[in-house]
């Protein structure tokens, strides 16, 4: 191989670990980490356009407005209220949604990285001047 196609290949090489490295990194990455932090969980009415929660076949919200849902302490028994309850979301989907792009295109170019690695050893990228010097 002539010292220009090698110095070639291994930009090629080193381009190609570049984005693999990436795509292996999202990749594995844990998918247990996307809820919201409890302390910016949302109160009920709050993720109303999110969620929607029922007891039997009532709302929660109706419930808790009816002082019909209860907790009971360790001194006593009292009703909850609509700001008491919290709820976390998991974003994994949202997330993995917005991450397909760029994970498409990693793989193009791992893709391309590889042809070119390819090509490059079969001899098919030498120069016409090159190819005739070696043989």
């Amino acid at each position: 191989m002539a010292p220009r196609l090698r110095v070639f290949s291994v930009l090629i090489a080193t381009l190609f670990l570049i984005p693999a490295l990436t795509l292996y990194r999202d990749l594995t990455k844990r998918s247990d980490i996307w809820w919201t932090p409890l302390g910016m969980a949302l109160s009920l009415p709050d993720s109303k356009d999110r969620v929607e929660i029922y007891v039997g076949a009532q709302s929660l919200g109706t419930l808790l407005e009816q002082k019909r849902v209860s907790i009971t302490d360790e001194s006593a028994s009292r009703a909850l209220g609509a700001s008491e309850i919290r709820l976390r979301f998991n974003n994994w989907d949202r997330v993995r949604a917005a991450r397909i792009p760029a994970l498409l295109a990693y793989a193009a170019v791992c893709g391309a990285g590889i042809m070119l690695l390819v090509l490059l050893a079969t001899g098919r990228l030498a120069y016409r001047g090159e190819r005739k010097a070696e043989e």
